[in-house]
């Protein structure tokens, strides 16, 4: 059910008033920069991220479950909106935004559709490498798809070995190149050196942080002002925005055709599930680090919202922003009112000001972007993964090259492949341990790490996955070369408490060693088998012609056992 009156204002706190208020307002200015640059990496006039930035957050505010996470244009979805659109129309054209604003319905459609049917377990469908190694991957296409506006290249070259070729071939170091690189290096120092620099001259941390976030700001202000001054757009060349609308554009209802809707199906479910991950990921990580809790279909139904409204207004699909979120937090915010200000103060900047970034040149807007493409890129969690799990390492290598060489969306199948492999390898090949009793004591452990008693004879074989056809051969292997170690083994104990269920082929497998060890005159037993487990054992031939017994507790099985062997 789709609450119209969201419990945060239902019992809103008054005392949380002045800060959602104050950090509404602080967030709508220091976004405004990113909110442009978005926009024109998707291909779109500026002024659409200024629009998704108004009704969409309301919506997402309305019937979210995050209390401080901020909605807006995204990198992710941005780029993956230019590389899916751009080989079918012209970036700006009529109909290339009538795509955009498809592919915001289609996938508002699918993420509102999946937060009604409960299917917020989905965005657990990519493992944190996989989903790394994508937005590593994703990070270096935008780097390269900006470096057009700060070397002259044609625009066509938009992937990385044509802005490769381009940029030995063709481009060249003028007044607008000047300009981004200096915008780049104020960006980087102040997103890297800036913040330590104030701090160690005496200012606050927390005053450092905001002068660290009011950057980028500063910079779009400055280089609009030194174009306007010495008029560089008409006397240099140096390219800029342009016209922006004033004023609010009118809500456009339509209906997509059959044909827009086949063409952009797999884009659409994509960034479906890119949406779904990256919002539900990010609210969970805001939830935790304020001691609260989301609720995944709630988070589904409100990205869904906002990108449905997106459609209609503004035409850019938005997502939730990992650096719109932060400035949120960090500016104070206490309940989505921040983000519902923060809408309502952008609506007022749009409606009067937005023309005054009419002459914001490119290459500024291209070096923001740049400088936060390259902090997305995760170093630290690809070399942790490696060290941790070489496959999953290889996962979030493999995502991200196949990003960077195939393209986003072969990237992020990829993505889910390595997932899936990855899954299958590690259920395929399970671990199964000899174990003993520590003396004096009720507890077991693998004889290969611990010194434990042992009793002739019999094997205890502890199987520390559920048993499915998968991995079925793993557990034969194991099992036969234990026997070949120890010929004079009559009983086997398969220790089940790790095993949370068994599927017909290994049942009928199980059957069939139960009959096999009968023959070569050794007893087949289980321990600590799972109440479900059991369930459905006990209507399945193995339960009937078993030849040893089914022991509650692995002390039960070893001190019978004992007994009957010392006879």
């Amino acid at each position: 059910m789709i609450s119209l009156r969201p419990s945060w204002l239902r019992a809103y706190p008054k005392q949380h008033l002045g800060s959602d208020v104050l950090a509404g307002v602080i967030v709508t200015i220091l976004v405004i920069p990113q909110s442009l640059a978005y926009a024109l990496l998707a291909g779109l006039p500026p002024q659409a991220g200024l629009y998704v930035s108004i009704f969409p957050v309301i919506a997402y505010a309305l019937f979210g479950s995050s209390m401080v996470q901020a909605v807006g244009p995204v990198a992710i979805t941005s780029i993956l909106c230019f590389s899916v659109l751009s080989p079918i129309a012209e970036p700006g054209s009529a109909h290339y935004l009538g795509l955009a604003a498809t592919l915001a319905l289609g996938s508002g459609a699918l993420l509102l559709l999946a937060g009604v049917l409960h299917l917020g377990f989905l965005a657990q469908l990519l493992s944190r490498p996989v989903i790394s190694g994508f937005i590593s991957g994703s990070a270096i296409l935008i780097v390269f798809s900006q470096l057009k506006y700060l070397f002259a290249l044609h625009p066509a070259a938009s992937d990385a070995w044509s802005v490769i070729q381009a940029l030995l071939a063709h481009g060249r170091f003028d007044t607008a190149s000047l300009i981004g690189l200096i915008a780049l290096s104020v960006l980087a120092f102040a997103r890297t050196g800036l913040s330590p620099c104030l701090q160690r001259l005496g200012v606050q941390a927390k005053h450092a942080s905001f002068t660290v976030r009011l950057m980028p700001l500063c910079v779009v202000l400055a280089a609009t002002l030194a174009v306007s001054h010495w008029s560089l757009d008409r006397q240099a060349g140096v390219a800029v925005v342009g016209a922006i609308a004033e004023g609010l554009p009118p809500l456009q209802f339509f209906l997509p055709g059959w044909h827009e809707l086949r063409l952009l199906a797999t884009p659409i479910v994509l960034m479906a599930v890119i949406g779904m991950v990256q919002n539900i990921s990010m609210a969970q990580a805001l939830a935790i680090k304020r001691h609260e809790r989301i609720d995944a279909n709630d988070e589904l139904i409100g990205l869904g919202a906002a990108n449905l409204v997106a459609a209609f207004h503004g035409g850019m699909p938005v997502g939730g922003g990992v650096s719109r979120s932060a400035v949120n937090l960090a500016a104070g915010a206490q309940t989505p009112l921040a983000s519902i200000v923060a809408a309502l103060t952008m609506l007022a900047i749009v409606a009067g000001a937005a023309p005054l970034f009419s002459r914001l040149p490119l290459a500024v807007l291209a070096a923001s972007i740049i400088v936060a493409a390259l902090s997305m890129i995760d170093l630290r969690g690809l070399r942790q993964a490696w060290q941790y799990d070489k496959a999953d390492g290889i996962a979030a290598l493999g995502t991200g090259g196949g990003v960077f060489l195939l393209g986003l969306e072969a990237g992020i199948a990829l993505g889910i492949l390595f997932s899936l492999a990855t899954l299958l390898y590690r259920t395929s090949m399970p671990h199964i341990a000899v174990i003993g009793r520590i003396p004096d004591s009720e507890h077991f452990r693998n004889v290969e790490r611990h010194v434990v008693e042992t009793i002739p004879g019999v094997l205890l074989l502890r199987i520390d996955e559920s048993l499915f056809f998968g991995n079925l051969n793993a557990v034969e292997s194991r099992l036969s070369s234990e026997l070949t170690l120890a010929p004079d083994t009559r009983e086997v104990v398969l220790i089940m408490s790790a095993v949370n269920r068994v599927d017909t082929t290994a049942m009928e497998v199980l059957n069939d060693l139960n009959r096999d060890l009968r023959n070569r005159h050794i007893r087949l037993h289980f321990a600590e088998v799972k109440g479900p487990v059991q369930d459905r054992l006990r209507h399945s031939p193995l339960w009937s012609s078993l030849s040893g017994e089914v022991f509650l507790s692995v002390n039960d099985a070893f001190e019978q056992l004992s007994a009957e062997r010392t006879k």
